[in-house]
């Protein structure tokens, strides 16, 4: 499987973006601490992981610690050795998707109404990125988009927390 991971900080008030090269990691700690170093005095580190133009995967430290992890497809953890290894410890499953879109206000015209994903099972923390400009209710539904690629989801996320000229610049390099 191939991946993009970037590592996006934010210091003294501004993001930077750098990829982050995940081949070789054995576990969660080891990735993790890549992120620590990309920006040792981050007050907030996100690493977004995209795979294969199916799986998205962000993990958040805040001041280098406080993991939360957050994955676009359960089944990601099924399909690869990296999937395992940033999804395999998260035992919570998200509520359906489909429900969480019937408790919202109902669109007047069908097709007004966003097509979904009917497959998908996010795990995680949808509210890690809350409190940066991304609800998790928002981050739910982005995921659920039919057609919705990773690198479109983290260039939607970064735009809504600040960091999108960043992520963009990182991925002309």
């Amino acid at each position: 499987m191939s991946h993009f991971a970037a590592a996006v900080t934010r210091g003294a008030g501004s993001w930077a973006a750098a990829e982050l090269d995940l081949s070789g990691v054995a576990d969660i700690e080891e990735i993790t601490d890549r992120l620590r170093d990309a920006d040792p005095d981050a007050a907030v580190s996100l690493l977004f992981v995209e795979s294969d133009d199916a799986y998205l995967v962000i993990l958040r430290l805040d001041d280098g610690e406080d993991l939360r992890v957050f994955g676009s497809d359960s089944v990601f953890a099924e399909e690869s050795r990296l999937g395992a290894i940033l999804l395999g410890d998260i035992e919570e499953q998200l509520p359906d998707i489909a429900a969480a879109d019937d408790e919202e206000e109902e669109p007047e015209d069908e097709d007004e109404r966003p097509s979904a994903e009917p497959d998908i099972e996010p795990v995680g923390d949808p509210e890690l990125l809350a409190d940066l400009g991304m609800p998790g209710g928002r981050l739910l539904e982005l995921c659920a988009q039919e057609g919705m690629l990773p690198a479109d989801l983290t260039a939607e996320i970064c735009q809504s927390i600040g960091a999108g000229d960043e992520v963009e610049e990182l991925r002309e390099l």
